[in-house]
């Protein structure tokens, strides 16, 4: 509680005691700045501080620390100058010896053009090139800036005359896209979590490569690849519904990196128009997409390598992907499925047993209900045909054919070895 106190009303030191005595708990709004110290001269002169006992004095004191808004300390300078001249002045002002400019106006326009020639560079890398320019070249006007220390180079381009002729430095802000839940997903036990990341099949001599779409469902490793021109939405949009089809379960969930090829409104508006699940990769998770990534090695480079694929043959590649690869991938390659461990302590460890080792079809068909995960249209009777058709010999031996093929199109002077 604040309360506004008339002291006028207290005329001697037991109505002070008894005061104090009384209001411990009490707050007090102290008077105002400007009067405040008129006021302590008031009470001074009022109980004939200079003539009052030891005892009494520091009564006095408490008193006014308690209503003046001042320490102990501060209020006992202003009692020794008002018995010293009878008068309380505000005794501050500036230093008697000003402090000493040492670095002037001419080394701020030195260090805007070197700012301005060099693109700001760090603090350290502006200071190491005045050293140079003094020791190294000879020129002499830079002997102040050589022996400035980095905190102050910084305190110089805060300084008025530096922004006035650069104008004010901003620092980098990190920027937040509100587009995606930056988490990793939960399938719980369900299919249709796709983890989805790019390949850049690489330029040369100018020419762009194409991009290969990589999607992997999480709970089944079932897989979709398809290729595109450019990473736009003109041509991503038409390639992530391809891959979104190309799955025989609903797709529940699409998680990917932070890159912008995929957080961006075209992308999440389609992802919110089939209600599919927007997530994104964490800071400082690096394993968030690893399942996908580590796709990107064992098939994507593995079947289609690490040389430059032109980007007009991105409508070729995706024939070849959707029509050979794809089925390949998940009806003939076996995967291995994890094992979770929880010991004592509560510490998982992931194991990878041959006996949980198949094809994702195989996994998909051994999930509880698993039927009920299809698409309306299909049936696992449906399905089997073209995982059974051929034996995974034969899937291999075809599909090692039409890689040649689409090879020998891409690159038609090279040669086999």
């Amino acid at each position: 509680m604040i309360v506004k106190l008339n002291t006028r009303t207290l005329r001697t030191l037991e109505q002070v005691r008894a005061f104090l005595a009384g209001t411990a708990s009490v707050g007090f709004e102290p008077p105002a700045e400007s009067g405040r110290y008129a006021w302590i001269v008031d009470i001074l002169r009022q109980f004939g501080y200079a003539r009052l006992k030891r005892r009494d004095k520091g009564l006095l004191r408490r008193f006014l620390v308690k209503l003046s808004g001042y320490s102990r300390a501060q209020l006992s300078r202003l009692i020794a100058q008002w018995c010293e001249t009878r008068t309380l002045a505000d005794r501050r002002g500036p230093p008697a010896i000003p402090f000493v400019t040492r670095y002037t106006d001419a080394d701020i326009r030195l260090l805007v053009e070197l700012d301005e020639l060099h693109g700001t560079l760090s603090g350290p890398a502006t200071k190491k090139l005045a050293e140079r320019a003094y020791k190294v070249f000879g020129q002499p006007h830079y002997a102040r800036l050589a022996g400035i220390s980095v905190a102050h180079l910084y305190n110089l381009r805060r300084a008025q005359g530096y922004r006035r002729r650069r104008g004010t430095v901003v620092k980098t802000r990190s920027v937040s896209i509100p587009i995606g839940e930056r988490r990793k997903p939960q399938p719980n036990g369900k299919p249709g979590y796709l983890r989805v990341d790019s390949v850049h099949q690489g330029d040369w001599n100018g020419v762009k490569g194409l991009y290969i779409i990589n999607a992997v469902d999480e709970l089944t490793q079932f897989q979709a690849v398809v290729a595109v021109e450019r990473i736009s939405e003109r041509f991503l949009i038409p390639a992530l519904q391809s891959l979104i089809e190309a799955f025989p379960f609903s797709i529940l969930g699409f998680h990917s990196d932070n890159g912008s090829e995929y957080i961006n409104h075209q992308v999440a508006r389609m992802l919110e128009k089939l209600r599919i699940e927007f997530t994104k990769s964490r800071a400082r998770h690096t394993n968030d997409n690893a399942l996908v990534e580590s796709k990107n090695g064992s098939v994507v480079r593995k079947h289609l390598g690490y040389a430059h694929i032109p980007s007009r043959f991105a409508q070729a590649v995706s024939d070849y992907t959707l029509k050979w690869l794809t089925p390949y991938l998940n009806y003939h390659r076996p995967c291995f499925f994890p094992e979770t461990i929880t010991d004592a302590k509560g510490r998982q460890t992931k194991r990878y047993p041959y006996q949980r080792m198949m094809t994702p079809y195989d996994k998909l068909k051994s999930l509880p209900t698993a039927e009920r995960h299809l698409k309306p249209a299909l049936s696992f009777e449906i399905l089997d045909l073209p995982a059974y058709a051929v034996s995974d010999n034969a899937a291999a031996k075809s599909l090692n054919e039409q890689r040649r093929k689409l090879f020998a199109r891409i690159h038609p002077t090279s040669r086999a070895a």
